[in-house]
């Protein structure tokens, strides 16, 4: 069976403009690739997780320091790092469709030698039925792999590569030779545009971390082991942006170093690997679309030592989610050399000087935004029809309560309008008082809102609001001046 769903992604798509939580970047001009907009659910829901982050990591612990360092850094820290020399992928253009594509993500359906057959079909990485309907003909009944072997495309000889058939033609040498594609943006800073003065959007913020060790540990007092961590954007040209706000081009990361005394890194990368999926647990997400994938010899970034990505089961598949790695010395080793200052810690107790090791949890936000819409979204067969609702935890849910009046008479809308006024400074809640009773409490199920309070004519009698529940319809009676403490007790974050 398919772990992919593309229908429940168009309707969370769908949802996701109608309810106010994500736009298309630039919509009105047509919209620009890789590049989405946050509405006002969608900006109260991300930070709502930005703060459960930070309190994750900064509140509940004693040896982590928040950093928020320049999106604008020297060049120079970008080619210590290794993003200026190897920050490329391998791109190749499809000449029928002009589509781009990674040439590491292509593998050939190449002819077995003896077999009656010629073509060699290309498909991308992942989808290894593509090519099939083209290969109709060549197949004559038989299973590919009686004809045909696949390979990846980089590992075909040049000569080879002229006459592959693209994902998009139908014609051999639809493919160009691969060429490196950079992946940073670059800007210029002064009046001139040449090439001292270059700069560089930065493509991740651990770098940050990693030139400002001595004055985080200086000025914090803070010996090893100990944390910095910090919430910020970074920038990717990505030539192939995709799934939705999964893939962009400038998108926002919660990244957290920890420096570790050399030796002691393997207990500590356990330490963060249990730590990460138990961060998880307690956002909300179900346990059962989580994984950890280990990166084999050939995944492995050439700095790092140990590499595992926790998965989330998105509706287009298991994805990364957050990347836990162990990177050695490698980091504070380069900037160290590029820099040409020092960087080793003094251990007091030891009397030793030595470069930390760095383990890093690395976890994209706006991934964790897309991963609670895709784990909130539910539909509900009732007697009334189909029921849409998103199951976001009351913790994160950008809007806590709605406060309804039953009827737009006898004192109810000033009665709710009242508690309205009174929790709005600490609780982001809605007052509505168009439309049924019913297709309100609708309305807010699908802006995932918990919990609704009503105004009824039992408040006018005894001081009590009517509590529906999102998640179970049930209803419940408290005092209308209890109204504030029973969200307190329900949608905190600690």
């Amino acid at each position: 069976m398919s772990q992919t769903r593309p229908e429940v992604m168009e309707k969370i798509t769908s949802l996701c403009k109608r309810r106010g939580f994500v736009f298309q970047s630039s919509e009105i001009y047509g919209g620009i690739n890789g590049c989405y907009d946050y509405g006002p659910l969608g900006t109260e829901l991300k930070r709502n997780i930005k703060n459960f982050w930070w309190h994750w990591m900064t509140r509940r612990r004693d040896d982590v320091e928040p950093l928020e360092a320049s999106i604008l850094m020297h060049p120079r820290v970008w080619e210590a790092s290794g993003h200026v020399g190897g920050f490329s992928d391998p791109m190749v253009d499809c000449r029928v469709s002009k589509r781009r594509y990674r040439a590491d993500h292509i593998i050939v359906w190449r002819p077995l030698e003896g077999a009656d057959v010629h073509p060699s079909y290309a498909f991308l990485e992942g989808a290894p039925d593509t090519p099939l309907k083209k290969m109709k003909k060549a197949l004559r009944g038989k299973a590919p792999e009686e004809l045909f072997e696949a390979i990846p495309f980089l590992d075909l000889p040049e000569s080879a590569r002229a006459s592959i058939i693209s994902p998009d033609a139908d014609e051999p040498g639809s493919l160009t030779e691969p060429r490196a594609f950079n992946l940073m943006f670059k800007t210029f800073i002064g009046p001139v545009e040449e090439g001292a003065n270059t700069v560089y959007l930065r493509p991740e913020t651990a770098q940050g971390s990693y030139v400002n060790f001595h004055n985080v540990a200086n000025s914090a007092r803070r010996r090893v082991p100990f944390g910095v961590a910090q919430i910020g954007k970074a920038f990717r040209n990505e030539i192939n942006p995709r799934n939705y706000t999964f893939r962009t081009r400038e998108f926002e990361q919660m990244e957290m170093q920890f420096f570790v005394r050399p030796g002691s890194d393997e207990e500590w990368f356990e330490h963060w690997k249990a730590n990460r999926m138990e961060y998880y647990d307690a956002l909300g997400v179900r346990k059962e679309r989580l994984r950890y994938h280990p990166h084999g010899p050939d995944e492995l970034a050439h700095y790092a030592r140990a590499a595992f990505d926790v998965q989330y089961l998105f509706p287009f598949g298991w994805q990364e989610l957050e990347g836990i790695h162990n990177r050695g010395e490698f980091d504070l080793t380069q900037h160290q050399e590029y820099s040409g200052k020092p960087l080793l810690y003094f251990d007091e107790e030891t009397r030793e000087r030595y470069l930390p090791t760095v383990i890093e949890t690395a976890a994209g936000c706006d991934r964790t935004v897309l991963t609670i819409l895709c784990d909130a979204y539910d539909e509900e067969e009732t007697k009334k029809g189909i029921r849409v609702v998103m199951r976001i935890p009351p913790k994160l849910a950008p809007i806590k309560a709605g406060i309804f009046p039953l009827v737009k008479r006898d004192g109810m809308p000033e009665r709710a309008r009242a508690i309205y006024e009174n929790i709005r400074r600490e609780f982001r809640v809605i007052y509505e008082e168009s439309g049924s009773i019913g297709k309100r409490y609708w309305r807010q199920d699908e802006a995932g809102t918990p919990f609704c309070f009503t105004v009824d004519s039992e408040t006018l009698e005894n001081g009590t609001v009517t509590v529906r529940n999102r998640d179970a319809m049930d209803q419940e009676r408290v005092s209308e001046d209890r109204v504030a403490e029973y969200l307190r007790e329900r949608t905190a974050i600690v």
